[in-house]
């Protein structure tokens, strides 16, 4: 999806079986217009790019930042920022690390450079979808159906929790010095699935980044404040 006809392009990276749909709807809709180009893009085996059926090897991350910044190269944007929440930060945290010369600005939030033992705990509590409340559950259910929904989320948790036998339940953590662009970290003060020591730890090793505390915000912060959230993030971008 694609709205805008701002200079500086901007694309949204969803989290876990998220798509532009589900994950942004108030950026989409909001986001400034005459600033800003904002793509927002379904991830391979999400939303609406199906098939191919989703799967999570050990480079899944690494995959998805290839896959995102070959989208906005073939959309013929010379540079880019990059706005990812959850799976999508991450994802937007290698990018940036890796094609630092296509990125123009950085923007995460509910994102972990590593998984501790705690976070497989916290991700084993989500497995099962039947105990997801109904709000957060019945887009998805209608979007991939329920059997495609149930599977994918539970080899997500499979596919992440492998990164918890890494030697410090690494990701990618080695790559955040090599980030150099101008970079704005947000996290949910009651963000029931990332603790906040993750978001204190990229902001600690990616240098002069920007941390901000929501102390209302849980993991969907940019949706539930909109509103503040949109500003602060042009305000970051201008």
């Amino acid at each position: 999806q694609q709205t805008g006809e701002g200079s500086h392009a901007v694309l949204l990276l969803p989290g876990m079986l998220g798509s532009g749909q589900t994950d942004f709807g108030p950026q989409l809709k909001s986001m400034n217009k005459q600033l800003f180009t904002v793509v927002a893009w379904d991830p391979r085996g999400y939303g609406k790019s199906i098939p191919p059926s989703r799967d999570f090897p050990p480079d899944f991350f690494e995959r998805d930042a290839k896959d995102a910044v070959d989208l906005m190269q073939a959309l013929k944007f010379k540079k880019f920022s990059l706005l990812g929440w959850s799976d999508g930060g991450i994802t937007a945290l290698i990018a940036a690390a890796k094609y630092p010369n296509l990125i123009h600005k950085l923007v995460v939030w509910g994102a972990n450079a590593s998984v501790t033992q705690e976070d497989v705990r916290i991700y084993n509590g989500i497995r099962d979808v039947s105990k997801w409340s109904e709000k957060v559950r019945k887009p998805l259910e209608e979007l991939y159906g329920h059997k495609y929904f149930a599977e994918t989320c539970e080899a997500w948790v499979d596919g992440i929790s492998r990164f918890a036998e890494n030697s410090d339940g690494n990701i990618c953590q080695q790559l955040l010095p090599d980030i150099k662009c101008p970079t704005f970290i947000i996290h949910g003060e009651k963000d029931p699935l990332v603790p906040q020591a993750h978001a204190e730890y990229i902001h600690k090793h990616i240098k002069g980044s920007r941390l901000l505390l929501m102390p209302e915000g849980k993991h969907n912060l940019h949706l539930r404040f909109a509103k503040d959230f949109n500003r602060e993030v042009e305000n970051f971008l201008r």
